[in-house]
């Protein structure tokens, strides 16, 4: 009787050390539910919901950001502050895969732009800064670009007020896709990226890929404008994003050219 005790004590001890180190089983790798992989890397802490429902009306009704006052933008910006600072991205977002496609893989509605910094830079001395602006060789350009409800598209400067934007990260590939919806027909910017080494939660991206579809028209394709920028700068590398807050509703992200972006899952998260 003792060794039979002995040895069902020695069993459980074996089961729970294998818990301990998550031994998972092939099923469950190969196929892990979004709450599964969240559990196991280590979610970002999110923000309250009432923070993150005062910055989704602080954006609703501003056009993308277009038609926000200056009290507006600087308002905006404070939230968003507030979440980079007291709930920042996982430094680990580009590093580990289970991270990345728990919580950045997928599409993303691109709801607000604005200008990092929003009239007298002296006078909001805990506006974000890039740690690191220049990414050396890369020669990305980081001249500020007044982007109040607009994007660039391919150099492009494209209106997105009341237009549904998204942004497609597949993680698997390392590609990123813009898709703009127009009017006039529908405007897809696509690349690879890949972890900067001087930021962790910064991607630098090289575009290849401009499709402009135009309605009832020909499908034009720029990519090839892309080789030949590469071949003049010696770089492929076109911008970069750095992701400073994101949880499964909300991401903030910060561009090269001090551009600040707010992205939702739920394209209906935001009115127009």
């Amino acid at each position: 009787m003792m060794k039979i005790w002995v040895g069902a004590t020695l069993l459980m001890s074996i089961l729970r050390t294998i818990d301990a180190f998550r031994f998972p089983s092939p099923f469950g790798t190969l196929f892990p539910t979004k709450e599964q992989a969240i559990s196991v890397v280590s979610a970002p802490k999110a923000a309250p919901a009432p923070l993150k429902r005062q910055l989704l009306q602080s954006i609703s009704g501003t056009n993308n950001g277009k038609s926000a006052t200056p009290e507006q933008q600087a308002n905006v910006l404070s939230l968003v502050r507030q979440l980079e600072t007291e709930f920042p991205a996982p430094s680990n977002l580009l590093t580990d895969t289970s991270v990345a496609k728990a919580i950045l893989d997928g599409t993303w509605y691109l709801q607000y732009t604005s200008p990092s910094v929003v009239g007298d830079a002296d006078a909001f001395p805990d506006a974000w800064k890039p740690q690191v602006a220049d990414e050396g060789d890369s020669k990305i350009p980081t001249t500020q670009f007044n982007a109040q409800g607009s994007v660039s598209a391919a150099g492009i400067k494209v209106d997105t007020s009341n237009r549904i934007v998204k942004q497609i990260i597949d993680v698997d590939a390392s590609r990123i896709v813009n898709d703009i919806g127009l009017d006039w027909g529908q405007i897809k910017v696509a690349g690879k990226f890949r972890q900067s080494p001087n930021v962790p939660n910064r991607a630098l991206v090289a575009f290849d890929t401009a499709i402009f579809d135009v309605n009832k028209g020909p499908t034009i394709n720029l990519g090839f404008l892309f080789s030949a920028l590469a071949l003049v700068r010696r770089t492929e590398d076109n911008g970069w994003l750095e992701t400073t807050y994101i949880d499964d509703d909300i991401r903030v992200g910060r561009g090269n050219k001090g551009t600040m972006f707010v992205l939702t899952r739920d394209f209906a998260a935001v009115s127009p």
